[in-house]
């Protein structure tokens, strides 16, 4: 469906987006995740024709879109603060894509109840901009977006300025939606739960650079480098020798998982896999702090001459501040990254 191919921006002789290639196909849902200047919405504003290439091209459904105005390219798009027309009603707001097309009066009226059943809006067309909450606002935009059926729908941080819990209904809500529809969805996020929840495949970006993309699965389990295991949150990441089924560590020796990529690297171990134990075995630690997290409680442990690490733990056997606890290591969350410690 959307294809780029070396795709180049440059700001002030930077690139924010630098040689990308990316490709989407039909009726999947791809989300691209990244720090503030990473490229992500740059990436979005070309492929929409708001932001013109300094190099490369983009392709949709095998047509190159150079020199395509951005109202021609077939393509719909979201934005974060909705940019919705506050002096027409929801129905007005709805049909404006379908009136841009020169859609017929009755095919408009139809239209736009069909996409308001579907966002659960059902019979909201006369109702003012101004008097829907900040959930029912993102429907109405999403609905608009989608009225022109269009080839691609594009979503700049969707569910951005919305609570917790509603993003997570709505980003629910959104994936049964586009399977439904069929629709093909390139959105950016800077919420790796949400981008998680809505996408079969994440681009993890940097620097204007793809650092990684895979399945939500794929990129979690298997983050390709030190960059990628720290943005998703992973603090537990040292330099590291692997020999064997085993590392040599500023934590000691850990296990590593059989078919490790062998010699100097860099190791991550996620939180599950740092085991507390009787302090006299394992590595000696004592308890900095805890954070409860919901579904577990997350300890932060302070080796002797070792970096800090941090353990996953069950809110009744955690430890308290100032306890003294032995650490050992479960290969199977220990993965060997991709480039070197501090990179």
């Amino acid at each position: 469906m959307l294809r780029l191919e070396e795709a180049t921006v440059r700001f002030a002789g930077r690139a924010a987006l630098d040689r990308v290639g990316l490709e989407v196909a039909e009726r999947e849902i791809v989300c691209v995740l990244g720090p503030s200047g990473g490229g992500k919405s740059t990436l979005l504003r070309t492929v929409a024709g708001l932001q013109p290439l300094d190099g490369g091209r983009v392709f949709l459904e095998g047509r190159d879109l150079d020199g395509t105005p951005a109202h021609r390219r077939g393509v719909g798009l979201m934005f974060q603060d909705h940019q919705l027309f506050p002096q027409r009603d929801v129905g007005g707001n709805v049909a404006f894509g379908l009136r841009m097309h020169g859609a017929a009066r009755g095919e408009q009226e139809a239209r736009v109840a069909e996409l308001l059943g579907l966002v659960g809006l059902h019979g909201a067309a006369r109702r003012a901009v101004a008097s829907l909450s900040g959930g029912e606002q993102q429907r109405v935009a999403l609905a608009r977006a989608l009225a022109p059926r269009p080839r691609l729908l594009m979503l700049d941080e969707p569910l951005g300025q919305l609570d917790r819990s509603l993003r997570e209904r709505l980003v629910v809500e959104l994936r049964e939606l586009f399977g439904r529809l069929g629709t093909t969805v390139l959105a950016v996020t800077h919420d790796q739960g949400e981008a998680f929840a809505l996408a079969d495949r994440v681009v993890v970006m940097r620097d204007g650079r793809i650092a990684q993309s895979g399945s939500p699965l794929e990129v979690w389990q298997r983050p390709a480098d030190e960059f990628v295991a720290r943005f998703l949150g992973f603090d537990n990441v040292v330099a590291a020798t692997v020999t064997g089924r085993a590392a040599d560590t500023p934590w000691g020796k850990l296990p590593v998982p059989e078919g490790s990529p062998q010699g100097p690297g860099t190791l991550l171990v996620r939180p599950a896999g740092v085991r507390l134990v009787d302090a006299s075995d394992g590595l000696r630690c004592t308890v900095a702090a805890r954070t409860f997290r919901g579904t577990h409680v997350a300890v932060h442990l302070r080796p002797e001459r070792a970096p800090g690490l941090e353990a996953a733990c069950p809110l009744r056997t955690a430890p308290e501040p100032g306890d003294e606890v032995g650490v050992v290591f479960d290969a199977v969350e220990v993965v060997v990254l991709g480039g070197s410690s501090g990179a």
